[in-house]
């Protein structure tokens, strides 16, 4: 697939769960607010209960960029562990490497952040790390390779390209854009964690399963 057909994948995909998934969907949205096609600006009918469950962990699920085996077996991992599910879900999602590699600022996207790790350019704690899903646990520091830190897409990071397109930075994270260096002071709390998502809709979905 072409860039510009993922990039219009993502504006579609944004339009339809009604939360941008990009910083160019996130412009999309501002001219175009309604869902995708011809039917797209009329009042819809009612959801049923399934529906809504179902498009919330879709939403949830996009923000990510993962699959639905990934996003179900993360949720049995929440769903076993103390405290309440839905945030125990998110808390968990946040602190996927690639996750976090974005929220940082050294990635524009969660695609771009998983293409990062994926192509060896990522160490964690100084060791090379190419598995998105990788959890960093807390006091683990993400760092660019030194031999990468030259290409564009982390130049233009390391001058701070993303950070107007992003969320501000969560405490959670302490960050060094311009050493191209994230810190993951602890876990998460989904209070801080910047996704939209009623969590409890999305545990409502796996229940009913």
């Amino acid at each position: 697939m072409s860039t510009r057909s993922r990039t219009r994948s993502k504006t579609r995909l944004s339009r339809a769960l009604g939360i941008p998934l990009t910083p160019k969907a996130a412009k999309y949205l501002e001219k175009r607010p309604y869902a995708p096609g011809e039917h797209g600006r009329t009042k819809r009918k009612t959801d049923s209960d399934y529906a809504v469950r179902l498009r919330e962990k879709q939403r949830l699920r996009a923000q990510y960029g993962i699959r639905e085996a990934q996003l179900r077996r993360i949720f049995e991992e929440a769903r076993k562990a103390q405290g309440l599910t839905g945030e125990n879900l998110v808390e968990l999602l946040e602190m996927r490497l690639d996750a976090l590699v974005l929220r940082s600022g050294i990635a524009r996207t969660t695609a771009q952040a998983r293409q990062m790790v994926v192509h060896r350019h990522i160490l964690v704690n100084g060791e090379l790390v190419d598995r998105p899903s990788f959890r960093v646990k807390p006091g683990q520091m993400i760092h660019v390779k030194p031999r990468s830190e030259e290409m564009e897409p982390f130049q233009v990071a390391a001058a701070g390209g993303h950070v107007d397109l992003l969320p501000p930075l969560p405490s959670y994270l302490e960050v060094s854009i311009d050493r191209l260096q994230a810190t993951l002071l602890r876990r998460p709390k989904r209070s801080e964690v910047p996704v939209t998502c009623e969590v409890q809709l999305v545990v409502e979905y796996y229940a009913a399963r």
